[in-house]
């Protein structure tokens, strides 16, 4: 009899834990590492990917439009996959592991080199609303307080940048690596003491910079620089322009002043009215969402492309959102932004960088 009821006992809780397997799954996943453990590949679902910038919470209500989009121009069901990691977002889209992914265009890159069934789906354009214009910028930012310590002669200048802590976003990352690396390494190229540096170099301290840090994404990065635990950091200004707002100067110039903003969602809640200014700005390509051809198919490529393409969407608020508007969102509108179907070579500037 006891055995009997220790049986009985076992099989109740088997029972609760399959039920509560088998409940409806969850419209966003996610584990502690953003691992793709609890992704679907099943023909009727389409995963999408995303990197940490775009992971928060506050993102969610665009992700959702975005997701609901392809839902209805495929006819499939959408499931997020939210990552805390550049490396294991893009890894679940090279292995496989998800249909589709919005990723920076080294990110792209890397995992076209990774998985050749890889694709460039769309981007954003520019004002324009054509590619002519499809950029963003990618900033090194100090303390406004402490600007001079990067002057010379009264201008910025990268040669202040020796023996100082620096924060970077991920080494994956285009505009918080890539691009500021490259730019530092091509100024010093003259250097008699950092004329062989090279992108590993940049990667830790001990070479140029006397301790680098590296934010995760690039909230962490500014956020590295405003708590003071960096000297410098590069991010870019598409990640952050939901947090932050324009306290002095012109946007996207050198000698700016941001400001992050009262309100501002993590991880920016904790330093409220906290300012950095812009000692250097460099435009950069715009990011595709890409496609593994491998998991979603041609004919549902297609479709996916055509409907984020497609005017409807291009005049969705909740994706595009206008700048005027308090509500925030994956990208915003201050003319004729959109997307717009792109091809492999278009990244090729940004593929020249990576293979310097």
């Amino acid at each position: 009899m006891k055995n009997k009821s220790i049986f009985l006992l076992v099989l109740t809780i088997f029972l609760v834990i399959l039920a509560a397997c088998g409940e409806g799954g969850a419209e966003e996943k996610t584990d502690a590492s953003g691992s793709d453990s609890g992704s679907s590949n099943s023909d009727d679902v389409i995963n999408i990917v995303w990197y940490p910038n775009e992971s928060g919470n506050d993102l969610k209500a665009s992700r959702d439009e975005i997701g609901a989009i392809i839902e209805e121009a495929t006819g499939k069901t959408v499931e997020h996959q939210l990552t805390t990691d550049y490396a294991i977002a893009i890894e679940t889209l090279v292995n496989n592991n998800a249909a589709l992914a919005f990723m920076g265009a080294v990110g792209y890159i890397e995992a076209k080199n990774g998985n050749d069934s890889i694709e460039p789906v769309v981007v954003q354009s520019g004002a324009s609303g054509t590619l002519d214009d499809a950029i963003y910028y990618s900033w090194l930012a100090v303390d406004v307080d402490a600007q001079d310590d990067f002057k010379i002669d009264g201008e910025f200048s990268l040669d202040t940048l020796e023996d100082k802590r620096m924060s970077f976003v991920s080494n994956s990352s285009t505009s918080g690596f890539v691009v500021p690396s490259s730019t530092i390494i091509d100024y010093f190229a003259d250097s008699s003491d950092y004329s062989d540096l090279t992108p590993e170099d940049l990667m830790e301290g001990g070479s140029l910079f006397s301790q680098v840090l590296f934010g995760n994404s690039h909230q962490g990065s500014a956020v590295n620089l405003i708590n003071g635990n960096a000297d410098v950091a590069a991010f870019c200004d598409g990640c952050v322009e939901n947090y932050v707002e324009v306290a002095e100067g012109e946007e996207n110039t050198a000698g700016a002043v941001y400001r992050v903003i009262e309100g501002a969602a993590e991880p920016f809640n904790t330093v409220e009215g906290e300012e950095f200014i812009l000692m250097s700005v460099t435009p950069v390509l715009n990011a595709p969402i890409a496609a593994n051809l491998e998991v979603i198919g041609e004919e549902d490529f297609k479709k996916v492309q055509e409907a984020l393409a497609s005017d409807d969407t291009a005049n969705n608020e909740g994706i595009f959102v206008p700048e005027d508007s308090e509500e925030k969102g994956l990208f915003s509108k201050s003319d004729q932004e959109r997307f717009v179907p792109v091809e492999d070579d278009w990244f090729n500037p940004i593929r020249e960088l990576s293979n310097k």
